[in-house]
């Protein structure tokens, strides 16, 4: 279906879940990656009245209530950090509920939990996308959530192991039916990972079939896919991973197409565009996200934090694996300055310029 950019906005029933949203797409919950940091960095480039709402990566429910919460590197947050809602790995009662209870003291706006995971681990301990294939189990787990918070309980999923429709969507009616306000569906099987093309019919198909509001996910690589995601599939809300890790300022850009001003800090500028413009602007957040990790992490964990990030997000630049190995050979947030620079600057942007590849 064709919407314009006001109806793209007043479409989404994100807002009858949480009344304060009015900007459609978000941060994916990404382990290693959705961190404080990346939050803070991204959120830099979320255009002036626009509201989201916002992940943390996936955390252990088995781990949470031995943990403090707010202190550890994955629970950290900033004094930006609003509408938050943690993603949790679980499947048992006693486990979901005290972590729920302390996530509570984050001011969180809900609970998202990972019905999608699809690494063995997860697998081996029936977390992730492994509830998939014990239909009343995962129901039981929206269930043991809600009793744990009178807050919004979403489920990330998957396609399941194989795409057998009627069982997706008995799987999907009984999530809803256990108290599940909200489904973001990745259309890959488990099988997939993150191989092949995400089939985008699922998500429509999905938003079809139930009576919550559906956030899509899978293959937004650009401002423009977030839009035709939203057109094509009728979902109310897009979530974007890897691809927001390096183009922060796809947010921007969408937020520039929808009406809104720009991000603060940024007043009169247009949202970059092109492979050269782009480049730069990578740029500029790689060192935002260098000062955020030293910020609110020990100077070891936060040069851990950033080599993991540099080996998610270069491959959307020319030479970014080049610019990678340099940056990892640095110990103090001057020093990535100075590489940064150097790459940017010196060595001139054409050679710098940002792909479209898919990844």
């Amino acid at each position: 279906m064709q919407l314009d950019a006001i109806d793209l906005v007043n479409h989404s029933k994100l807002s009858e879940v949480w009344p304060q949203v009015n900007f459609p797409f978000l941060l994916a919950p990404m382990v290693g990656l959705s961190h404080v940091a990346l939050r803070e960095m991204v959120r830099d480039y979320l255009p002036v009245g626009a509201r989201t709402i916002w992940p943390t990566e996936m955390l252990n429910s088995r781990r949470l209530p031995h943990q403090r919460v707010g202190e550890t590197p994955e629970t950290k947050i900033s004094l930006r950090d609003s509408d938050l809602v943690p993603q949790i790995l679980g499947n048992n009662e006693s486990f979901i509920n005290e972590s729920i209870n302390r996530l509570h003291s984050l001011n969180i706006a809900g609970v998202d939990i990972n019905m999608g995971c699809p690494v063995a681990k997860a697998l081996k301990h029936n977390y992730g996308v492994a509830l998939m294939g014990d239909p009343k189990y995962a129901w039981s787990v929206v269930a043991m959530a809600k009793r744990a918070t009178s807050l919004p309980v979403t489920v990330k999923l998957r396609v399941g192991h194989e795409k057998d429709q009627k069982y997706f969507d008995e799987f999907c009616q009984g999530l809803v039916e256990a108290g599940a306000s909200v489904l973001c569906l990745h259309p890959r099987t488990a099988e997939q990972k993150r191989k092949g093309n995400a089939d985008w019919t699922q998500i429509a198909h999905l938003k079809r079939k139930v009576k919550v509001p559906v956030i899509g996910n899978g293959d937004v690589q650009v401002w423009q896919d977030a839009i035709r995601m939203l057109e094509e599939t009728g979902c109310d809300g897009v979530m974007i991973g890897r691809a927001l890790t390096a183009r922060p300022w796809i947010f921007w850009q969408l937020g520039e197409y929808l009406g809104f001003p720009p991000p603060i800090g940024r007043e009169g500028e247009k949202a970059p565009q092109g492979p050269a413009e782009e480049a730069k602007e990578f740029g500029r957040a790689i060192i935002k996200f260098v000062d955020y990790c030293f910020e609110n992490f020990e100077p070891s964990i936060a040069q851990r934090k950033i080599k993991f990030y540099l080996k998610v997000a270069n491959p959307w630049l020319n030479f970014g694996h080049y610019l990678c190995k340099q940056l990892n050979k640095c110990h103090e947030p001057e020093e990535y300055r100075k590489v940064c620079g150097d790459f940017f600057i010196k060595d001139g942007l054409l050679l710098a310029a940002f792909t479209n590849l898919t990844y």
